[in-house]
């Protein structure tokens, strides 16, 4: 009898230990769980205020690029940025901004650095510090124990080769072509309005990418459509039509330029006419329609055919920015100050003009049977200058020159170089290379070497360029489209107001603004008809007058670039050409042939550095 009370009397004590064994486990557990929730809700808590303070770091360094971005597009220029960041360094930080995220933290960030990569006077790196706090006692100081994080971020502003030079014809303002057939207006490259852009009463033929754009700055406002299809060639009547032309682009071959999605391909696309439109690598390839709906595919081989639209991509075309040209003395200085510094060319072969500055040169006749005379002075001419040349003696030109007022300029050119205008630039004849461009040929690079050496003409003008002779223009032809409302008003990228162009106003010079300062009849004394153009013509305000007046058509080897286009065509046809010298390539980022035309500000990332992130000593 004894044993059994001692045998429940250790069930009971094994239920015990039992009992406080599972208790304790439980209370392990219980404690490595709430040890384990609390750790990660720490490490949770550390992760969202580390995205919060990286959060405030970005919006402190777009703070500080945005400040100084705003007056470098308007303006164009670094002398702004030079100044206030000249001097930037840690202990000496520029351009400072502070600010808040309502609901988040703090933020201050300045610049700490500032260069000029290799002496390059169109960039310069800019190194931005940012610290990103949560101001937990709002006393707008970093204290101890408040998350911060600090992150450094370089950006490169450049004024780099413009957009506007990649299209045969380029309009700030309304595009628009009115009463031309297929047979009437052709033409051989990219077109682009920063507007609508429209064909009305009638087809002309384009031969390549067309775009359009919405810009706001316009008034009225553009909400940047193309109305209709155009005419379009084929490969195989492109290549029938133009094959053995020397001043078209070739039609897209595979054989020679690679094929699609091929590295060769993306070398050669750009400057090759392919009139089957497509996606390649990501972008549009081919002749394509472009506007605020989209990128689309086009068929339309004749006037009396229904194009055919397919859709390549959704997202709406943006505004290209145009050149500035209203600081002249921006140009006299480069003028003054450039040399040549190209001593051989791409095959080998050296420059001839390497080593030399800025000039013009024209014949002039005397007693001695006639010499050449160089007109500008250390690559700038004060005042007005008339250029004329001939086949025998042409208008010798090296380097970006540039004009004071007014350049009047017909005939034969020879050389490479750029004619920077402070007021109009008039073209009262044809305008033709002496030894131009020849873009035929099999392999590209024999064809790029080639042309790198023949002639090129720059022609920019702060005012307008105007065509023709300026005693022949009349109301409507071409005065009309030379003055509202033809021409737009628009408001500057600083918010000002800028009326439309009025050729009827007068300016400074007592001239009305699409006259010369030699006045009428000085120019009615030289001018011819204006047939053939071949050059880079850039304007700040409108390019037009009379073309093709005395008859024979007009031929356009080049580009013309303006805020508004108001040429007026006497005789027909009009083809235009695009020079594809002065587009970029695709490796070395860098036109064939760069002579300081007009630049457009643009600024890019580059590199964004952690300097790390603090809390308190607890996390």
């Amino acid at each position: 009898m004894s044993k059994r009370p001692r045998i429940r009397n250790k069930k009971r004590a094994a239920a015990l230990v039992s009992s406080i064994i599972i208790l304790s486990l439980l209370a392990v557990a219980s404690t490595s769980y709430i040890n384990s929730s609390t750790q990660t809700l720490r490490i949770s808590s550390r992760q969202t205020r580390e995205v919060i303070t990286t959060n405030l770091c970005e919006a402190g360094v777009q703070d500080v690029l945005r400040e100084l971005w705003r007056p470098f597009k308007i303006n164009q220029t670094f002398a702004d940025m030079d100044q206030v960041c000249g001097t930037a360094s840690p202990s000496s930080p520029k351009a400072a901004q502070i600010g808040e995220l309502s609901g988040s933290g703090k933020y201050s960030a300045a610049v700490i650095g500032y260069s000029t990569p290799g002496g390059d006077s169109y960039r310069r790196i800019v190194q931005v510090r940012a610290v990103g706090w949560i101001d937990t006692n709002d006393n707008d100081v970093v204290d101890e124990g408040e998350a911060r994080k600090t992150v450094d971020v370089s950006a490169q502003y450049e004024l780099a080769r413009s957009q506007v030079f990649d299209y045969t014809y380029f309009v700030n303002n309304y595009g628009w072509f009115n009463g031309f057939r297929e047979s009437d207006l052709i033409i051989n490259g990219d077109l682009r309005a920063n507007a609508n852009l429209d064909f009305l009463n009638g087809s002309p033929t384009i031969n390549g990418s067309i775009h359009a754009s919405v810009n706001d700055k316009l008034v009225p406002a553009a909400v940047g459509l193309i109305n209709t299809a155009p005419v379009k060639m084929t490969n195989a009547t492109y290549q029938s039509r133009y094959g053995n032309n020397p001043r078209v682009r070739q039609v897209y071959n595979s054989s020679n330029h690679g094929a699609k999605g091929t590295p060769t391909y993306e070398n050669n696309r750009d400057f090759v006419f392919d009139s089957d439109g497509g996606m390649v690598n990501g972008r549009a390839a081919g002749a394509t329609l472009n506007d605020s709906t989209g990128t689309r595919a086009w068929t339309r081989t004749a006037t009396g055919n229904t194009a055919t639209q397919s859709m390549l991509d959704t997202t709406s075309t943006k505004e290209v920015v145009m050149p500035d040209l209203s600081d002249i003395t921006k140009y006299r200085t480069q003028s003054q100050t450039y040399t040549n510094t190209r001593a051989t060319f791409a095959d080998g072969t050296p420059d001839p003009n390497y080593g030399q500055g800025a000039f013009v040169e024209v014949w002039q006749d005397d007693n001695r049977g006639g010499r050449y005379v160089r007109v500008s002075t250390n690559g700038v001419v004060d005042g007005s200058v008339m250029l004329i040349g001939s086949s025998t003696r042409p208008i010798r030109i090296h380097g970006p020159v540039t004009v004071t007022q007014d350049v009047v300029i017909r005939g034969v050119v020879e050389g490479q170089g750029t004619l920077y205008a402070g007021r109009n630039v008039h073209v009262i004849g044809s305008v033709t290379y002496r030894n131009g461009p020849d873009f035929r040929g099999a392999n590209q690079t024999t064809v790029d070497n080639n042309n790198e050496k023949r002639d090129f003409l720059g022609l920019a003008a702060r005012a307008s360029v105007i065509f023709g002779n300026p005693r022949e223009f009349s109301n409507p032809y071409p005065l009309q489209y030379m003055t509202p409302p033809f021409t737009k008003g628009r408001y500057a990228e600083d918010g000002t107001y800028i009326p439309p162009f009025n050729a009827l106003e007068r300016d400074s010079t007592g001239m009305m603004r699409y006259q010369s300062t030699f006045g009428d009849e000085a120019l009615n004394r030289v001018a011819t008809g204006v047939n053939q153009i071949d050059a880079i013509i850039y304007t700040n305000f409108v390019g037009g007058g009379n073309l093709g007046r005395g008859g024979g058509g007009v031929q356009f080897n080049g580009t013309i670039i303006s805020r508004d286009e108001a040429m007026v065509i006497w005789s027909l046809p009009i083809v235009q050409n695009y020079d594809n010298r002065i587009r970029e390539r695709v490796l070395s980022q860098k036109p064939l042939i760069d002579l300081s035309l007009p630049r457009s500000p643009v600024m890019l990332r580059s590199t964004w550095q952690d300097r790390g992130f603090k809390t308190t000593n607890s996390f």
